[in-house]
């Protein structure tokens, strides 16, 4: 059965459009209820980042798992990898996120953990799709679930991430930059960090609803690299809105990206001997990294697109270090699933114990130039299936050779085909990349 509802990530859309409405929320409530209830679970957590949406979605999906009979623990604003965590810390039988990540305030979304704190499988979704199908029935009254307010949940999450940073370790020489994009990190970050001895400079710390990744955060590190220069931090931290993934900017402004980072601590790891294995990245992971990767004799592979398909992989091969050129990191040393607070104190701790700053750090690899558009299309199948587009691609790809790549995919979460070309020459890769683009529009 084809997916109605889940997307690559979750249900994710437009508020107030498609399945981000109040009654269709209703009713994801009551489906996962009862999807759960049919795998022996009767209890769930629930938290949120901080778009004004997530009010409406957090009172309706509670009334949704309540009328199924399903106990309901309610979080607040706290960063995706933190329910998750506290989805094991608190025995629940699943965990809710109400997010939509690094998008802007008027998109929100539901993902859903199991009791390990990873995202479910897809036979769960499956499940949950076709209750959605089904009409919805309240169980009886006097089995009607229950809801309650967890207190003192960022304290234990605090701590948990206090935990990933070894205490033969401080930050009480480090000027610190934080980004919190104004979204889920935003009382947790700069605690973390001050707690363990780092001067904090914030900014994207006052959300108001509307403000949640607003030029601000890893999707937008201007305000951060003109913050790092402005104050001669030490390094400067950018989490997206709800706090799973980040971008770092080293001490002369530079951004490092989520390739790079990985790439300094799977280098790290090799050279402490905790490299199990190799690297897991994504087809959008830059081809510089592989190269350098290669030339450390690190084993290097490719998942899809998305930190399941990662964490599907490295569990595979029995691997731990993985993630995304957007600062997606995984390191299931530490953790679970992504968590930006978490991967950033482990380049922390790479910085601490080598003595050497973020620039430094990243020197060893050459990321080639990366140009990606994303092309608007009414008909994405009938685009992505055109001659022109596969003459072309064929022929593009003789002129790269081994030194370039070109990656063509529909997006998973917008009405868009993304276009990827890298190439050694800069300007060669903006070249191609717009008359594949060009083809698509106009298919």
């Amino acid at each position: 059965m084809a997916k109605q509802f889940f997307g690559t990530d979750g249900v994710r859309g437009m508020v107030g459009e498609g399945n981000i409405t109040p009654d269709k929320m209703l009713k994801l409530g009551w489906a996962a209820g009862m999807a759960m209830k049919a795998h022996g679970s009767e209890s769930v957590i629930i938290g949120k980042d901080t778009r004004i949406s997530g009010y409406m979605i957090e009172s309706a999906l509670q009334s949704g798992f309540c009328a199924a009979g399903v106990n309901v623990k309610l979080l607040g604003p706290m960063p995706t990898p933190g329910i998750a965590y506290l989805t094991q810390t608190f025995r629940s039988d699943a965990g809710v996120v109400i997010s939509a990540s690094h998008n802007a305030y008027h998109d929100n979304g539901v993902k859903f953990f199991g009791p390990d704190g990873r995202k479910i499988s897809d036979d769960i979704e499956k499940s949950i799709e076709q209750f959605m199908q089904q009409k919805m029935v309240t169980v009886g009254p006097d089995k009607i679930g229950k809801v309650s307010r967890v207190e003192g949940a960022a304290e234990r999450y605090i701590e948990f991430c206090k935990g990933r940073f070894p205490k033969r370790f401080s930050l009480e020489h480090f000027k610190i930059v934080v980004d919190c994009a104004n979204g889920a990190t935003y009382h947790i970050a700069p605690k973390v960090l001050r707690e363990l001895g780092a001067e904090v400079i914030t900014i994207g710390v006052t959300p108001n609803g509307i403000n949640i990744n607003d030029n601000v955060g890893s999707t937008s590190t201007q305000a951060l690299q003109d913050a790092v220069l402005a104050n001669e931090a030490d390094v400067g931290i950018a989490y997206d809105g709800d706090g799973d993934r980040l971008i770092m900017v080293d001490h002369t402004g530079l951004p490092v990206d989520g390739d790079q980072l990985l790439f300094i601590l799977a280098r790290d790891a090799l050279k402490n001997g905790r490299l199990s294995g190799g690297v897991v990245g994504t087809v959008m992971t830059n081809m510089g990294m592989e190269k350098a990767l290669n030339a450390l004799a690190i084993p290097f592979v490719r998942a899809k697109v998305g930190d399941r398909h990662v964490l599907a992989e490295l569990e595979e091969r029995g691997w731990h270090i993985g993630g995304e050129g957007s600062g997606h990191l995984l390191n299931l040393y530490n953790s679970p699933t992504g968590d930006g607070i978490v991967a950033s104190l482990q380049v922390l701790v790479t910085m601490t114990r080598t003595g050497l700053p973020l620039k430094a750090l990243a020197s060893g690899y050459d990321p080639y130039p990366q140009v990606m558009k994303n092309v608007k299309v009414n008909d994405r199948d009938a685009a992505l299936k055109s001659k022109k587009l596969s003459r072309k691609v064929d022929e593009f790809n003789e002129e790269l050779a081994m030194e370039g790549r070109i990656l063509i995919r529909p997006s998973g979460t917008e009405p868009v085909i993304r276009v990827m070309v890298e190439a050694e020459n800069g300007e060669l890769a903006e070249r191609l990349c717009q008359e594949l683009s060009d083809i698509i529009s106009n298919t």
